[in-house]
This record gives C-alpha cells, sequence and structure tokens, in this order.
C-alpha cells in the first residue's frame, strides 16, 4: 500500500507501525478468503465468486484452528474478505474467536448485507474497520456489479456502520471502464462522511484475467495516479479525508517522488526514507493469504498456485518452508525479479510487481502484474 495522504500531505496513518517502522516480530498480514460464495456478480472479480456454496470451504472448526495458527505466526491483521464474507453463516463466531485470540480483523465486503443488526454484531466481536466496494456512481456501479439497487444498498452498510461506531472507508478498483469515476467516488465518500478511501489497480485474476479491454495504457495509468494525487491535495487541505492509499502497484511510489520532486515538494525527503523504510513489495514475506479451501497463497490476487494447504500442514510449516521455490524467489527479489526492476534506480523502495501466472514456477513465466507504468527515463540509474 502506498499511503499518498501521509508521503504527499504529511498525515499520519493508522497502520504507520506496520508500514514504516522496522519491526521483524510482526508474521505476514494475511488475507482469509473466507467463502466464494457471493450475492453479487461483479466483472472484475479476482476470485471468480459465485453464488454457490464451495464444497471444499474449511469448517468452522478448521477455521478456527487456522486463526489459532496465525496467532501463532504473530499475524498483525486478518483480512476476511470472499466472496462476500457475510455470507459465511460462522463469520461473528470466527470474529468473537479471534477477538479472544486477540487477532486484529477488518473486513473487505460490498456492503449490501450490513443491516443495523450486521454492523452492531461486527462492532461487538471486535472488528477494527470495514472496506466497503464503491466502483464509481450509482448508474456505473449497480451495472458493473450486475445487480440493480446495490449502490444504494452499500451506501447503507457505510451509515450502519457508523451508526454502530465502525471505522468504515471506501474500496475502489481501476478499470479502464472507471478511470474517469475517481472525482466521484472522493465526492461520495465526503458525503458519507467517510475519511479513508483505497485505491486498487486491477490485478488480472479471476474474472479480470482475460478482460484485455479492462486494463489501463501506462499513460492511462499515469493520468489515473495524477488524478488520486491531486484529489488527495484538494480533499486534505479541505479536511474531508484522513487517509488515501493506493494498493497492488508499487510503481505508484516512485511516480509520487518524481511528482514531488519536480514540485519541489519539502515533504520529498521524509517520503523517500519512508518508502525505503516500507521496503516496497511484501508478497510472499509480509503478505500471505488463505483461500476458502485451505489453500496457501502469496497474496489474495495470485489464486494459481498454492504453497500447501492447513488442512495437512500449520500455516507456520507452509510459510516457513526452506524449500518452497516460489517464496525463495519473492524473498530474493533482489536476484530474481525482472531484469528491467533490477536496473531500475527505486528498486529497493518498490521491489516491482513480482508474480507469475502459471501453475507451475518452474516454467519461469514470471512478469509484472499490474505492469510499471514508469518511462525508461525516469527508472534509469
Amino acid at each position: 500500500m502506498i499511503n499518498i495522504s501521509k508521503l504527499y500531505c504529511g498525515l499520519a496513518g493508522e497502520s504507520d507501525r506496520l508500514r514504516y517502522e522496522a519491526d521483524n516480530s510482526f508474521g505476514p498480514v494475511v488475507a482469509f478468503n473466507c467463502t466464494s460464495r457471493c450475492n453479487l456478480n461483479c466483472l472484475h472479480c479476482y476470485s471468480s465468486s459465485t453464488s454457490n456454496l464451495n464444497s471444499s470451504e474449511l469448517s468452522t472448526a478448521e477455521a478456527k484452528q487456522l486463526l489459532h495458527q496465525l496467532a501463532e505466526v504473530n499475524c498483525p491483521v486478518v483480512l476476511f474478505t470472499g466472496g462476500e464474507p457475510l455470507l459465511r453463516d460462522d463469520l461473528f463466531e470466527l470474529l468473537a474467536e479471534a477477538k479472544q485470540l486477540a487477532l486484529r480483523t477488518v473486513i473487505s465486503t460490498n456492503g449490501t448485507l450490513i443491516d443495523s443488526a450486521a454492523a452492531e454484531k461486527l462492532a461487538d466481536v471486535g472488528v477494527s474497520y470495514v472496506g466497503i466496494s464503491i466502483d464509481g456512481d450509482e448508474s456505473f456501479h449497480d451495472k458493473f456489479r450486475q445487480s440493480t439497487g446495490c449502490f444504494k444498498a452499500a451506501l447503507a452498510g457505510v451509515k450502519n456502520c457508523q451508526k454502530a461506531c465502525l471505522k468504515t472507508g471506501l474500496r475502489f478498483t481501476i478499470t479502464r471502464q472507471n478511470a474517469d469515476k475517481i472525482p466521484v467516488v472522493f465526492e461520495t465518500a465526503a458525503e458519507a462522511n467517510v475519511r479513508r478511501i483505497c485505491f486498487y489497480h486491477l490485478v488480472k485474476a479471476g474474472r479480470a484475467k482475460n478482460l484485455n479491454t479492462y486494463t489501463l495504457t501506462p499513460q492511462q495509468t499515469r493520468h489515473v495516479v495524477d488524478t488520486i494525487i491531486e484529489k488527495t491535495r484538494e480533499f486534505v487541505q479541505k479536511k474531508l479525508v484522513d487517509e488515501v492509499l493506493s494498493v497492488g502497484n508499487h510503481a505508484d511510489g516512485p511516480f509520487l517522488l518524481l511528482k514531488m520532486a519536480q514540485e519541489k515538494n519539502r515533504r520529498y525527503k521524509k517520503a523517500r526514507q519512508l518508502l525505503l523504510a516500507n521496503g516496497g513489495n511484501k508478497i510472499g514475506e509480509k503478505i500471505a493469504s488463505v483461500g476458502w479451501d485451505g489453500c496457501v497463497h502469496p497474496d489474495q490476487f495470485w489464486r494459481n498456485y498454492s504453497l500447501g494447504n492447513v488442512k495437512d500442514k500449520t500455516f507456520k510449516e507452509i510459510w516457513d518452508n526452506p524449500n518452497e521455490p516460489v517464496l525463495d524467489k519473492l524473498r530474493k527479489k533482489s536476484e530474481f525479479a525482472d531484469k528491467r526492476c533490477l536496473r531500475c534506480k527505486w528498486f529497493d523502495l518498490c521491489k516491482g510487481n513480482f508474480r507469475f501466472l502459471d501453475s507451475d514456477p518452474a516454467e519461469k513465466n514470471w512478469l509484472l502484474e499490474p505492469p510499471c507504468y514508469l518511462a525508461d527515463n525516469e527508472i534509469k540509474k
């Protein structure tokens, strides 16, 4: 995550300790895709979720055991996501278990199922943050998620969370179709008194894997990130936002620094230090994912390869396996990253968007996903 509001505008963020302080005692942040079920049918869904219950889903006992294993590795945050996590019948029981284990929990949801009672339950079991997805204005959002009324339902979910005193933010996945909706998202957040927005670069996984028409060109991506930066500055000055982050493309850090250098922004030096402290891409190091079937993945957007399954081995055994070829490469990015990345002057604070999309890591079809959008003259040492 690139915290634009902090780096560019100097606002402190709630997760600064995890992001910028060198504390190796923490284990990975884990996204738990706790169910494959969803009540919507979003065109860009990375998990290809459907309305059907997956027979391989972890049982309540197995999911609780997973939470105990995550506590053992000092996981700082468990993100319950899906599918739609509120469709999991035992969700509140699992969240209560996590609370007993002193695991910090957050929820990623489409928001449509959060009525006042659900919001109160989320608060009672100690959920620290609820991220609700918005794709643009009402008409676009409903069309993109193929469900009439889901925009209003999502904003009702936001309001119910706020009434329950739950910290709530908006999540927005950037595609070519909604790239012009970024100002709308800022306005929507302000109108709903939401003070945190996360902008996700599209990763071509799940239903988005073969949708090349959804992917932005490098020039379009530059314009989008520029817009996010400018709107962040505007809304920070108006005191309408506390935290704006971009997620999924680590080129955003160098791009932001290039902009700050051009503007002679007095925060440039500090921003560069913070990005270096963060260390860029932490996939396979401080980021992990566990699927609804128990398979462990390097992150939630990379489901084509399993590191192991918690039904067979503990999370720690899987995560600490010295013979796992993918983890080995991910933890030696200075050796195995893309050749262009290794020549880049920003590599130490970016580390590239290092993934592969084949089932066999021996095939060595590693790539940058999403792709870097910086020009050659901007990365030259």
